[in-house]
């Protein structure tokens, strides 16, 4: 095999993206019924969409659902299967995403990072242990009082620089290749509006993952759960042998969930059950849980138990009567990418060319690729460096984004060699 093009993506391509875009809020909102859900996430739409013009590619388009497509155009007369890249815009609901200040902490040599804002956020090894592999790396934080946005932020500028190395470099021989950035993933919608046929890929890879090297294929497979309790409600005064709190059942209910199968006592390949938010009142009193589980058939034991709890909680509560909704969220992808091997075969590949030890996960989420691996373009997840998302400690690696983004360039490469 002759040698192929050397690569190097340079570390301001990647870096001076990623802190301009976590600088513009792309919070989404769950309790929106639009699409975005916040028209802020086009703000950021509009800036991609430019970049990916000044680059050169002529097809960059935001469209009314705030969703991009674009092309890298294809450097090779072979036949290769038409790849798609996809990050997400959104930045999780959970904690703020305005006014992010990113703060570089150069040349990082161990220890702690204290962060200026809010000294109570310290990342430690401990707490944080891939910092133990960044010893020399610059690492990019918040400065406390919000999250980064590296979930998945990161991503975008892996793929945006990528994108710009390729258009600029021909002599990396690759098939068309098509951009996706989704809105709304942080809140299960990310790919409710895409135009699979305007896509038009036929594999795909989301950059929304951890550590250096690290692969995912498998991940949970996800239902929401609501139970609708319906009490019976009286002057509080007069309420001995009336009154039956659809708040106090509720408590009741959650007060008998099983300890070891929440999500702060699993982890690895165990699912859990996790209410989420308790609303309502006396007389009507709504539980939303999320049910996950690698193997399907578990969400349905997990969602079978808790309506045998909420029975057993009724028996005490006469008059009172519970409703069940139950709405899939998503399935595990190993499903649909295991009938095509290559495509993670060539991820492992594409890193080893980087340089980088590949590394088989499992996803304990899930991401726009388990949806799309549905949908018709098997899709895994491929590190991005982001950690600790979703709080006020998430921090990201420069040289661990630079090979991501080598990364995506090598996937190309390779699939356009085995074509």
């Amino acid at each position: 095999m002759a040698d192929k093009p050397y690569v190097m993506i340079p570390a301001e391509s990647v870096t001076d993206r990623f802190l301009r875009y976590v600088k513009i809020d792309t919070q989404s909102d769950p309790e929106s019924p639009t699409v975005p859900s916040t028209a802020k996430q086009k703000n950021l739409g509009k800036v991609l969409v430019e970049e990916l013009k000044a680059i050169g590619i002529k097809d960059a388009e935001l469209d009314e659902h705030g969703y991009i497509y674009a092309t890298i155009p294809a450097t090779t007369t072979k036949k290769v299967p038409v790849l798609c890249f996809c990050s997400h815009m959104d930045t999780s609901p959970d904690c703020s995403g305005a006014n992010v200040n990113p703060i570089v902490h150069k040349n990082y040599q161990g220890g702690n990072i204290t962060l200026p804002n809010d000294k109570t956020q310290v990342l430690t090894p401990a707490s944080h242990p891939d910092l133990n592999n960044q010893k020399g790396n610059d690492i990019v934080t918040a400065d406390g009082t919000t999250l980064l946005g590296a979930d998945n932020k990161a991503g975008l500028a892996e793929i945006m620089a990528a994108a710009e190395y390729l258009m600029k470099h021909p002599e990396v021989k690759h098939g068309a290749i098509r951009i996706l950035f989704t809105p709304d993933e942080e809140i299960g919608r990310g790919v409710d509006k895409v135009d699979m046929k305007k896509l038009g890929a036929e594999f795909g890879y989301t950059m929304d993952g951890e550590s250096l090297g690290h692969i995912e294929a498998e991940n949970f497979s996800a239902d929401a759960m609501s139970i609708i309790i319906n009490g019976v409600s009286a002057h509080p005064g007069f309420a001995k042998g009336q009154m039956e709190s659809a708040i106090k059942i509720a408590g009741a209910i959650i007060d008998k969930l099983p300890k070891n199968v929440s999500p702060e006592a699993t982890e690895g390949m165990e699912g859990f059950v996790h209410p989420t938010s308790v609303g309502g009142g006396i007389e009507q009193t709504t539980i939303k849980f999320i049910i996950r589980d690698f193997v399907t058939e578990g969400l349905k034991k997990k969602e079978d138990m808790l309506k045998e709890i909420t029975e057993k909680v009724l028996k005490d509560y006469p008059n009172s009567t519970a409703e069940f909704k139950v709405v899939e969220q998503y399935r595990n992808m190993k499903v649909m990418i295991d009938k095509h091997p290559q495509i993670v075969k060539y991820a492992e590949e594409a890193m080893k060319r980087a340089k980088i030890t590949p590394h088989m996960q499992s996803i304990r989420g899930g991401t726009d690729g388990a949806r799309l691996s549905f949908m018709g373009m098997p899709c895994p997840n491929i590190f991005a460096g982001e950690h600790a998302f979703h709080g006020k400690q998430e921090w990201v690696s420069v040289q661990d984004m630079q090979k991501a983004a080598e990364v995506v360039v090598r996937i190309a490469e390779v699939w356009e060699e085995k074509a």
